[in-house]
């Protein structure tokens, strides 16, 4: 077999001859054919031994189609292999390949060993790095260890986060917490209990049925994820019967809250199900969140230990387990550090102690109130997860395009400041308050009558409510990321979307596992399982409406039912778009803005309505990618569905009662809770923050702030501009067709455009290095090194974070002992302690529009 291959592309309009065959080949001298694959599709040796197998057996005939599937799913897909594309285009742009198959033998067993690949694996290095492509349907997953312990964890979970949501500051503990605890748990279990039990249905169910395995281990952790976080409801249901809001007594009664809570849970999970076929079973629906979790299951199940090549010049022989072990007890330590003994080490913004007062120059350089432009502004890791992601979870294109949104936004909002732009010169250049007409925080209660109700005159001569640059930013790339991601997902996934369709129209005619359309590993080996009927998604539905319509009307809640279907619709038309993006690059756009500004439209002068409005139409969305990411977990790690089915179910009824019932214990035994005089510091800070968001969108209405007349009434020019900008992307990319055009991502660039106010590029860019260096750098060079522990890494950084904040909190910071020193001070001295503005308001004076002059 030859190492020179040459190819000769004839023209067609799918293939440009000149761009093609220039970087098919581009050097006089060729790798071999096994090294050549191997470095293009990132593959190891023993996945490339795999799949020479198969490539054996394959026909000229069979990989044809192969090849054209695998072209119009992956063309513009920027994590998979531009130098793989460039073969395909090729191999089928040629048909003399075809005419004469034994002139091209050389490419034509590369295209049947990397058709091979991809049938008996992931497409996708980072899912083969910590993803099984075998599976044993005899291993224990539903065992009476495995729902004992995660119903344990469902009521842990909830009640600790429940309990300490409405203290300042939080505390919050997260399903990796869970998923730690669970190993030890479960091992114990495992040497106490004995071996007896009883057979249901011809199963045999055992206290002990042998090792703790990795299917019981992820079905636990699935159960914690559904589990851990409370129920969005449950902000509402302070705001309504608090007498500090809008003392609605019926609101504390558990009939109501029960309701409300079960119905925006449930509504989500019902539609994670019915759209599975569009973020769960595509193989380029890759979930990089779930990977990091899946890892930590690897560590603790997975005996293999091979040697690996390592960037330190020696060779690798630590297990999975002992570097998640050795890393966690570092970052353990270390954390310590910046979050309680040197905070300086966190808030970074080392140019600002030269001259706290400087306004200008805490503007640009600042970590707390400015723009945080600064060479390295953080050595601590946990700033980096502020939007739940990190630069060892995510693709390396996603943390740069983020980052280069970010750099665009804060130069407009640098712009906007220092012109005095809509006088935010008066304002903190980078907070995401509402302030009035003095510079103050906007007082709600001075535009409301004592009902909670929009009062016309008491507006009017009060004050117009005003946004920080910042905050105005925010808003013009909230308009434009909604629109950019309906033209996005048509240009770019519209044949796998038309694909989800067909498989879910199919579900229903046809008594067929609709799987079987989807062809990659995982999804043959879920195939020997029972799928989850649709019907039981759709009474799940049904019933969840029937709960949500069943609160709204019965009690006074000045609502109408049809906010239930508004928020079905809503999320009906982005979930999937969404989902996608959030799949491919892990980054997540949330609907809660467009949410606000189109229920605060519809109802205008009733911020109950409106949050009702909120709720449903912006958690449907969340918790619906919540609970698919979890479908995409049990999938990667071959769960029965149907058990999966079953712990989403469970965890979230068992989560939903347990935060309401400590809801109730909040409300009815907590003296003077939500006020200054609260024990234990349960002054409700993000309650407080709900209250004056609702009442400002829901009663002010965004009608009076971005309608006609309006003073940001331009930034609605956002919803076009967002539309038209992935086109233009896409058009340029197809007529020029560059590698690195590829990894431009117009929904990533404007997410980085909206993540400021209070975060800035303080957050966002020390996670560029960080991801070149494992993405670019160790996975090009070490991808045997960078598969064995790049994301046991991230596992084991964020769990030694949750836990040591879990033990400085509790140990610490509950009773208020604090290091008093310059490195714990220094952070928020001058502009850094209080934000300083470009100008000041004359006593007795204010700006903007006169009193009387808006309406």
């Amino acid at each position: 077999m030859s190492d020179h291959i040459e190819v000769k592309i004839v023209t067609s309009q799918r293939v440009n001859e000149k761009t093609e065959s220039e970087n098919y080949r581009n050097s006089d001298v060729e790798l071999p054919l096994d090294t050549q694959v191997e470095t293009d599709l990132n593959v190891t040796e023993s996945d490339l031994a795999e799949a020479k197998e198969l490539a054996s057996r394959l026909t000229l005939e069979e990989v044809r189609p192969m090849m054209e599937k695998v072209l119009l799913i992956h063309e513009n897909d920027p994590n998979f292999p531009f130098s793989i594309i460039i073969r395909i285009k090729a191999f089928l742009g040629n048909e003399a390949i075809f005419e004469n198959p034994e002139k091209h033998a050389v490419l034509i067993e590369e295209m049947k060993l990397e058709a091979a690949l991809i049938t008996v694996n992931s497409p996708y290095a980072e899912v083969r790095a910590v993803v099984d492509n075998h599976d044993d349907v005899n291993m224990p997953c539903g065992t009476i260890r495995a729902w004992t312990i995660g119903v344990g964890f469902s009521i842990l979970l909830a009640f600790i986060n429940q309990l300490f949501s409405i203290r300042q500051p939080a505390i919050t503990v997260q399903a990796n917490v869970a998923q730690l605890l669970a190993f030890p748990i479960g091992k114990a279990l495992e040497k106490l209990l004995p071996d007896s039990g009883f057979t249901l249905w011809g199963t045999r169910h055992s206290l002990n049925p042998g090792p703790f395995s990795r299917k019981e281990h992820m079905l636990i952790t699935i159960m914690a994820n559904v589990s851990w976080n409370y129920p969005y409801s449950n902000n509402i249901i302070w705001v309504q019967y608090l007498p500090s809001y809008f003392n609605q007594s019926y609101a504390g009664q558990f009939a109501y809250q029960i309701l409300i809570g079960l119905a925006t849970n449930y509504i989500g999970y019902a539609m994670a199900g019915i759209i599975r076929r569009f973020l769960v079973y595509p193989s380029y629906c890759v979930w990089p969140a779930s990977l990091v979790t899946i890892a930590l299951n690897a560590a603790f199940h997975n005996d293999k230990n091979a040697p690996v090549e390592s960037p330190f010049g020696r060779i690798f022989t630590v297990s999975r387990i002992r570097f998640f072990g050795l890393t966690f007890a570092a970052m353990f330590v270390y954390f310590w550090f910046p979050n309680y003994i040197f905070t300086a080490l966190s808030i970074f913004s080392w140019m600002t102690w030269i001259s706290p007062n400087n306004t200008n120059l805490a503007a640009v350089t600042g970590f707390n109130n400015g723009l945080g432009i600064n060479p390295w502004p953080t050595w601590d890791w946990n700033t980096l997860l502020f939007d739940q992601t990190d630069p060892l979870m995510i693709p390396f294109f996603s943390t740069l395009n983020k980052f280069i949104g970010a750099a665009i936004s804060g130069c407009i909002i640098a712009a906007l400041w220092w012109t005095n732009t809509y006088y935010t010169g008066y304002l903190p250049i980078n907070s995401n308050r509402v302030f009035d007409n003095t510079g103050g925080l906007y007082n709600v209660s001075q535009a409301i009558d004592e009902r909670g109700l929009f009062d016309p005159a008491k507006y009017e001569n009060y004050s117009f409510p005003f946004l920080s640059a910042g905050s105005i930013m925010i808003y013009f790339f909230f308009f434009a990321i909604y629109t950019a991601i309906i033209s996005y997902a048509y240009l770019y996934h519209r044949h796998e979307i038309a694909m989800g369709f067909r498989a879910l129209f199919n579900s229903f005619r046809k008594k067929q596992d609709t799987r079987v359309q989807y062809s990659d590993v995982h999804n043959r080996l879920m195939s020997k399982y029972p799928e989850v009927p649709e019907w039981w998604y759709t009474i799940v539905l049904a019933i969840a409406i029937a709960m949500g319509c069943a609160a709204i009307s019965h009690w006074e809640t000045y609502t109408s039912p049809g906010v239930v279907f508004y928020g079905l619709v809503l999320c009906a038309l982005f979930v999937i778009p969404i989902g996608i993006v959030k799949a491919i690059t892990g980054i997540e756009v949330t609907l809660n803005v467009l949410a606000e500004f189109i229920g605060g439209s519809f109802v205008a002068g009733n911020a109950l309505a409106m949050n009702y409005f909120k709720s449903f139409g912006y958690v449907t969305c969340a918790h619906a990618l919540l609970f698919s990411q979890d479908l995409k977990l049990a999938h990667y790690v071959k769960i029965p569905p149907r058990q999966t089915f079953a712990a989403q179910m469970i965890g979230t009824f068992v989560s939903t009662f347990v935060s309401v019932g400590v809801l109730n214990f909040q409300i009815n035994k907590i003296p003077n809770v939500c006020t200054v005089d609260a024990p234990n510091r349960f002054t409700c800070p993000g309650i407080n923050t709900f209250f004056t968001a609702s009442v400002l969108w829901g009663t002010v209405g965004p009608i009076k702030v971005f309608g006609q007349g309006g003073m940001y009434t331009w930034l609605l020019a956002g919803f076009p501009i967002g539309f038209v900008v992935p086109i233009i992307i896409y058009y340029v990319n197809k007529r020029f067709q560059k590698q690195w055009m590829r990894q431009i991502h117009p929904v990533a660039i404007f997410y980085g455009a909206l993540s400021w106010a209070p975060y800035n590029l303080a957050y966002i860019w020390p996670a560029v290095p960080i991801a070149w260096f494992s993405w670019i750098f160790v996975k090009k060079r070490y991808l045997g090194f960078w598969s064995k522990y790049n994301f046991v890494l991230s596992a084991s950084f964020s769990c030694a974070i949750a836990v040591a904040a879990i033990i400085i909190f509790f140990g610490l910071q509950w009773t208020e002992q604090e290091l008093d020193w310059w490195g714990n001070s220094v952070t928020s001295q001058g502009c850094e302690g209080s934000a300083c503005t470009l100008y000041q308001v004359a006593e007795g004076e204010y700006f903007g529009p006169r009193i009387g002059e808006f309406h």
